[in-house]
């Protein structure tokens, strides 16, 4: 069984060796994880990119801004966000997107900093990583206006209307340890009713671990359980969500796995 993590975050404030974290990914199965690098401040784009690229074999980097920080990003930022998305280790734009539950920027800040991203995916030809909160009419609206059609809805939380919504514009579905929780009822239907070809699963690490490690700090071994969710939701063997998820994030993201 072959597994990955379509979606982690591996700072070093929040693990300080990130060695022992990949073994433990390793031994639970997985064989790469998409590493996502955010927008923290003017100038300031974290680690990703340096934890990625000292395990190369394992991560894969992205680099986006998020909607949370959208209104503190410059010129310069956006100049910066476009050199490095352009180099060939970088496998997608985002996480971008929009975030109506906690409003940390003005929506029609979001709205232009989401969009500016989306466009800058399609010139480079790569996909989109998108963080939807709240805001699903507008995020496909958004996504309609820079005619976007190669993504990832990461951490899909919405109901079936929604997954048919993105389902329809190209992008794949991402579950993440959510899925596990209880009174998740609407979007355990939206995973029944979506084509496991357009799924894939990820921890978000180090947040929304799944049970049985809810309250804990998440780190992407824990993907297991999400895909174990997605096997019972869907009335398909473990092993095939596996192979085919596997398949979905690979084909996404380009990813060389061995």
């Amino acid at each position: 069984m072959r597994l990955v993590d379509a979606h982690c975050h591996l700072e070093p404030k929040d693990y300080a060796e990130v060695g022992p974290v990949l073994e433990r990914a390793r031994a639970a199965g997985l064989v790469h994880a998409v590493l996502v690098g955010q927008f923290h401040g003017p100038g300031d784009w974290g680690h990703a990119l340096e934890v990625a690229a000292r395990h190369p074999d394992f991560l894969s980097p992205t680099l986006g801004i998020h909607p949370h920080e959208a209104a503190r990003a410059t010129e310069g930022d956006f100049e910066m966000l476009e050199r490095t998305c352009a180099r060939p280790e970088l496998r997608a734009v985002g996480e971008a997107g929009l975030d109506y539950y906690y409003d940390h920027s003005p929506r029609e800040v979001q709205a232009t900093v989401f969009r500016r991203q989306g466009a800058l995916a399609k010139r480079l030809n790569k996909p989109l990583v998108v963080h939807v909160r709240d805001a699903h009419e507008d995020c496909d609206a958004a996504l309609a206006a820079e005619d976007v059609t190669s993504g990832v809805i990461h951490c899909f939380t919405g109901d079936t209307a929604a997954a048919r919504r993105y389902l329809d514009r190209g992008f794949f579905i991402s579950l993440s340890g959510v899925i596990t929780y209880k009174k998740t009822e609407a979007l355990q239907d939206a995973v029944r009713f979506a084509p496991l070809e357009r799924l894939m699963v990820e921890t978000d690490s180090p947040y929304l671990a799944p049970v049985p490690h809810r309250g804990r700090k998440n780190e992407p071994a824990h993907v297991l359980e999400t895909a174990k969710k997605v096997a019972e939701l869907k009335g398909v063997s473990l092993e095939e969500v596996a192979a085919v998820t596997t398949a979905n994030a690979a084909r996404l993201f380009n990813l060389t796995l061995r």
